[in-house]
């Protein structure tokens, strides 16, 4: 009897058609996982970003302005000296006025000494020969802050210490001693515009809202600002004795809150 040849043995071609079947399922397994992954790329988790705003107003409770002392004196101990007398006067007449010590707070105190430079006789051939520096003194600049409370006063405080001999007296602001309160309300309302914002567009988009996977929060809120038109400089034309006390209506000040939420859809 003849014999078969390999590809004919009846159990060969069973093998075969069994590693064909295991490809083929291979294959096809791969294919799904492959679809699976691409399926995830494009419909995977879905966000939406909105911002949301609340807006408040107060009358201020609190009114700040600086001013600077600046003196100067042969040496450093005549220049604190003549500075702290400059300035005692202007903190006891505040005091007095009925401003807190607390409230009023030194920013910054300096002691400098000042030099000049002593010209120098020219050769008879025009060269001139540089200055040599030599001290000349020393000056002291201290800057305080003032704290107001009682805002109908502010005007008379300002032109008080100008009297007294204070120098670049800035410009008042007014601010809200204690916000916090105020800026928990206005963030609230924030969030709740946010919310509404975000449940429409879902709506729009045919989803539902999800859980928030991000937030962040913009406070610009800046306070007003009154005064006499910038810093008054000591070598100012109009003297302090002949000012008035100047008229400072408050005003609201507004607080601000603007959120950025991100949402998840589903």
């Amino acid at each position: 009897m003849e014999s078969q040849s390999f590809l004919q043995k009846k159990h060969v071609q069973i093998l075969l058609t069994l590693i064909l079947v295991a490809v083929l399922a291979g294959v096809v397994a791969y294919t799904y996982y492959t679809l699976q992954l691409a399926q995830g790329a494009y419909t995977g988790e879905v966000t939406i970003q909105v911002t949301g705003e609340g807006e408040l107003t107060a009358v201020p409770d609190l009114g700040t302005f600086s001013f600077a002392v600046r003196a100067e004196g042969d040496d450093a101990a005549a220049a604190q000296a003549s500075a702290t007398e400059a300035m005692t006067a202007i903190v006891e007449y505040l005091e007095e006025a009925g401003v807190a010590a607390v409230d009023i707070e030194t920013d910054n105190y300096a002691l400098n000494p000042q030099y000049m430079y002593e010209e120098r006789i020219c050769t008879g051939n025009g060269f001139c020969p540089p200055g040599e520096r030599v001290l000349n003194g020393y000056e002291v600049f201290q800057n305080v802050t003032v704290k107001v409370r009682d805002l109908e006063e502010a005007g008379a405080y300002i032109a008080g210490v100008g009297e007294r001999g204070a120098t670049n007296i800035s410009q008042l602001q007014f601010t809200i001693d204690d916000d916090a309160n105020l800026m928990a309300q206005a963030r609230a309302e924030a969030i709740a515009d946010a919310k509404e914002k975000a449940k429409a567009l879902a709506d729009d988009l045919g989803m539902g809202l999800g859980k928030i996977v991000g937030f962040y929060e913009n406070n610009g809120d800046m306070p007003m600002m009154y005064g006499y038109g910038g810093d008054m400089m000591e070598d100012r034309a109009i003297t302090m004795e002949s000012a008035p006390a100047a008229v400072l209506p408050t005003g609201e000040n507004e607080v601000r809150s603007v959120v950025n939420i991100t949402y998840q859809l589903r």
